[in-house]
């Protein structure tokens, strides 16, 4: 997992770094970095010479990162325009670098640019970008370059604008984010919580991680840690020669109802196509199912369906007493359970949270933030980080706040983020499909914050390979698993 860090843990990291090295030494390695990615991005529309490449310079040391870049830039025969939004508070020797490798200060944005470094603000940014950078950013999308496409925005270490810590991104009044948006962030040392979670992420693009020396010296535990393909890999359980039904696992499937009953077909088709021998059905749309899924072993109630390692409840259950009566047989098992849904509404009042506190073994509740808001009087907000990790200490659960990019917080303080969402998943049902597959992974041995953060990545990889047919369904990304996992092995 690359794990993901805090301002001042990276600050911290810098000044004892920089203690050890000749004076600015930092700062022309993160140049360096910065200009070879943007002599890369230049190839591709004609190559560096003869290219237009401006840099949008604000104060301190982000500014200084985009001079000292646009000066290598500069001496490779690009010809590199700075635009300074405070001309006596620029990066002294960034500025010089810059002059004496052939680069120019200009007082507007030229009509053609083929290029642009985003240097206004960096990880010391707070509040959004003010008027006059935010009319800049606003204005990039406008730039062209000698090849008639529209200039490629670089943002260095993070988008102009954005919370860096939390990933906020706040309004102008006209709902546009007060933030640069970029093509790709060329980030320092480690990777920022504003680059992997909230608005922020959408903002930043390609995210490539530049080495500058930080990492022996980030102390502490990261904000976050984002999931890798390797992380999934390592984790997935192993079928050997012995292997048979029993011993891979049973997970438990309580979903679905009369009314809806494609909850109940959905959720199980997300619990076969995890590692798990067998899927025990329990619940009133056991005809659906099994017309569906004949594998399944169905009956109409928990109490009925035998040993299971993990249960899965909610999706499309309903709100009534025989949904209470089947959630309480359930949290009543002594075996890890995946809440989600109608569950989770059922949680609300209060009226488990006795039979919840008793429990010893894990729970994975699953909102989405509407859901969230019920259990917690409030929206998310800022800091969705924060927001699920206090949910997590509450309810002494494992949570997986679900959206775009998807975090899981565990009890004991620790999050972690999956990169894989996609708007194709934005459509009714695949939140069924995610509670089967992660009541799988669970019920196979997975620890529970190991099988949140495996099933949202693969989840996210099926929403994405389902897309390439076109619009998606829920039954598109059940079936889309398959190939995705097939590549896990």
């Amino acid at each position: 997992m690359e794990p993901v860090w805090r301002v001042a843990d990276v600050r911290a990291a810098e000044a004892a770094l920089m203690a050890e090295l000749p004076a600015g030494t930092l700062m022309k390695r993160a140049a360096a970095g910065l200009a070879r990615r943007c002599a890369l991005l230049l190839a591709d529309r004609g190559g560096v010479y003869g290219s237009r490449v401006l840099l949008l310079v604000g104060t301190g040391d982000n500014g200084g990162d985009a001079l000292y870049a646009g000066a290598h830039l500069a001496r490779r025969g690009a010809a590199v325009a700075a635009l300074l939004l405070a001309p006596g508070r620029a990066h002294a020797d960034g500025l010089a670098a810059l002059r004496a490798a052939g680069g120019r200060l200009v007082d507007r944005p030229p009509a053609v640019v083929d290029l642009v470094l985003d240097g206004i603000v960096g990880i010391g940014g707070t509040g959004g970008l003010r008027e006059t950078a935010d009319q800049l950013a606003a204005s990039l999308a406008e730039r062209s370059g000698r090849d008639g496409i529209r200039a490629t925005v670089v943002a260095v270490d993070v988008p102009s604008g954005v919370a860096v810590d939390t990933g906020h991104v706040p309004p102008a009044a006209s709902g546009r984010p007060m933030a640069v948006r970029a093509d790709v962030t060329v980030t320092f040392g480690a990777l920022k919580p504003a680059l992997v979670v909230g608005p922020a992420a959408a903002l930043a693009g390609e995210v490539e991680l530049v080495d500058i020396g930080l990492g022996p010296w980030l102390r502490g535990s990261p904000a976050l840690r984002v999931t890798e393909w390797s992380d999934v890999v390592d984790w997935w359980p192993e079928l050997g020669p012995a292997a048979e039904k029993y011993s891979r696992g049973v997970v438990g499937v309580a979903t679905g109802s009369a009314t809806y009953p494609g909850a109940a077909v959905l959720s199980v088709g997300g619990a076969l196509a995890g590692p798990t021998g067998m899927v025990r059905y329990a619940g009133s749309a056991r005809d659906e199912v099994l017309h569906h899924h004949p594998s399944v072993i169905a009956t109409g109630r928990v109490a009925d369906a035998g040993r299971v390692q993990a249960w899965v409840c909610g999706s499309g259950l309903g709100t009534g007493e025989d949904a209470a009566a089947e959630l309480r047989a359930v949290l009543a098992a002594p075996v890890p359970v995946v809440l989600d849904a109608d569950a989770l509404t059922l949680l609300v009042d209060g009226s488990m949270a006795d039979q919840l506190r008793r429990r010893d073994a894990p729970i994975v509740v699953t909102p989405h933030d509407r859901e969230f808001a019920r259990l917690c009087g409030e929206l998310p907000g800022n800091d969705r980080t924060a927001a699920a990790l206090r949910l997590a200490a509450w309810m002494n659960a494992v949570v997986l706040l679900k959206g775009d990019r998807t975090i899981i917080a565990t009890p004991d303080g620790r999050a972690y983020v999956n990169p894989t969402g996609t708007a194709a998943l934005a459509t009714g049902g695949t939140g069924d499909v995610l509670a089967g597959l992660l009541g799988s992974l669970l019920a196979a041995g997975l620890a529970p914050e190991r099988a949140a953060a495996a099933a949202a990545y693969l989840h996210g990889l099926a929403g994405r390979e389902a897309a390439r047919g076109g619009p998606v369904t829920a039954p598109d990304v059940a079936a889309a698993l398959r190939p995705v996992l097939a590549r896990l092995t």
